[in-house]
């Protein structure tokens, strides 16, 4: 299927599925295409009207600025919502893509339907630290070259019963993270970007309905930083997955796309129903 292109310059490459039903906007993590998106929007294309992007840089986007920020990311999340005259979309951020989703959120609330969260943090200095073993995995992965790349990725996404039941099916999942790996310089910018995002001292404002998605095993984004957003963003709801790791929307493809489709109806109802004669008057 062949990417969709944005009007404007730099152009971002995404792709649209479903004809029916209320928008989602999904924004992916570091380094990766939106294509891994794929195990959500192939069961949720059915009744809702899904679409993902590859970040400038990643994928069949244009190269974009050497060095990025979270709130320009934002930014081009705005500019793929735009593109199919999206008023408003429900949206789902995983990673970076969740620290984009925050800034989406802070920035231009009214565009947004409700606000997913997947294993990803608000930028507090020390603790949005790796473990000392998702470290290490993320740096050989970063810098050892294709090799290195597909031995240490699995390992820090799942968990190692998770790698074992996989078998053969793996290699078929990692090549569609790694197919096409962003250029250096992308990556570097993009690692810029995360160093500097912070948004927990403006948590605290979104009033967008959140739902927070915590795998209880991440090595890569400790679990207590879900729970420090939980702590910080009114009214949120926290789904735990204590026997995932970061590769979450792959691991718990299934009951996650429940909770999402779940999420999505109970704020698309709760925007339908009629003012009270109280609320018209307000």
């Amino acid at each position: 299927m062949s990417p969709i292109y944005t009007d404007s310059t730099p152009s971002l490459a995404y792709h649209s599925f479903g004809i029916q039903g209320p928008p989602v906007l999904f924004i992916m993590g570091f380094g990766m295409p939106g294509a891994v998106w794929g195990p959500q929007v192939d069961e949720l294309q059915a009744d809702h009207r899904c679409c993902y992007y590859d970040h400038l840089g990643v994928g069949d986007s244009d190269r974009g600025p050497f060095l990025r920020t979270i709130p320009s990311m934002a930014e081009d999340a705005v500019r793929i919502m735009d593109d199919p005259s999206w008023d408003r979309a429900h949206v789902v951020g995983v990673s970076m893509g969740g620290m984009i989703a925050q800034e989406l959120a802070l920035r231009s609330k009214d565009r947004l339907r409700s606000l997913t969260l997947v294993a990803t943090h608000g930028g507090a200095p020390v603790a949005s630290l790796p473990t000392p073993k998702g470290m290490w995995l993320f740096l050989k992965g970063l810098f050892g070259g294709r090799k290195a790349r597909l031995k240490s990725l699995p390992r820090l996404l799942y968990t190692d019963e998770f790698i074992a039941s996989m078998g053969s099916d793996l290699r078929e999942h990692l090549d569609v993270r790694l197919g096409r790996p962003p250029k250096l310089r992308t990556v570097l910018g993009q690692l810029y970007a995360v160093n500097r995002h912070s948004t927990e001292s403006r948590l605290h404002q979104i009033q967008t309905p959140t739902l927070l998605v915590r795998p209880g095993k991440d090595i890569l984004i400790r679990p207590t930083q879900t729970d420090r957003l939980a702590a910080r963003i009114p009214n949120a709801e926290l789904l735990r997955f204590d026997d995932a790791g970061h590769g979450v929307t792959f691991q718990k493809v299934h009951e996650l796309n429940a909770a999402l489709r779940d999420h999505f109806a109970r704020h698309e109802s709760q925007r339908q129903k009629p003012s009270t004669s109280a609320e018209a008057l307000s």
